[in-house]
């Protein structure tokens, strides 16, 4: 238990882009990063940008036409979750914006935790939550729960 590799915190996620400058205007304008030095030894484009105490390192993929793109909202795939100050006022920009979005609801012991999702220009998902209305509760090792669904 404990902290096996003593780690200290998440430094940065990397993503593949189709197209780099869309990808560096998107996580400027919509989410708010900021474009900070890359070391110019890389062989390879790519920009890192750095915001909330994390950063985002965008790489050019060198066969963009070959990436696929995600169509459907799947909140259940793979994404990045960044809390927010008003989930009102976050829905309002991304419709200002044009940016189609998934809303979700999870309620747990009378909580509940309002969900917007949304894609990146390469379909990379993005959650905005009020999720620190849910209290995080540890539990040891052996006191895990796993629940599983029944298939429909």
């Amino acid at each position: 238990m404990g902290n096996p590799l003593h780690l200290k915190s998440l430094n940065h996620i990397s993503l593949l882009c189709k197209s780099l400058e869309e990808s560096i205007d998107f996580y400027e304008d919509v989410l708010g990063f900021v474009p900070i030095r890359r070391p110019g030894s890389f062989n390879f484009d790519g920009a890192w940008l750095f915001g909330f105490g994390i950063g985002i390192h965008l790489l050019q993929s060198e066969n963009p036409e070959k990436m696929q793109k995600k169509g459907k909202i799947n909140p259940k795939d793979n994404h990045i979750s960044f809390q927010c100050e008003s989930m009102a006022a976050v829905e309002k920009k991304l419709k200002d914006m044009g940016i189609q979005h998934v809303r979700a609801l999870v309620e747990e012991g009378g909580i509940q935790v309002e969900q917007l999702f949304f894609h990146d220009p390469d379909g990379f998902m993005i959650e905005i939550c009020d999720c620190d209305n849910l209290p995080v509760i540890p539990f040891g090792r052996r006191n895990r729960t796993i629940v599983l669904l029944p298939e429909p």
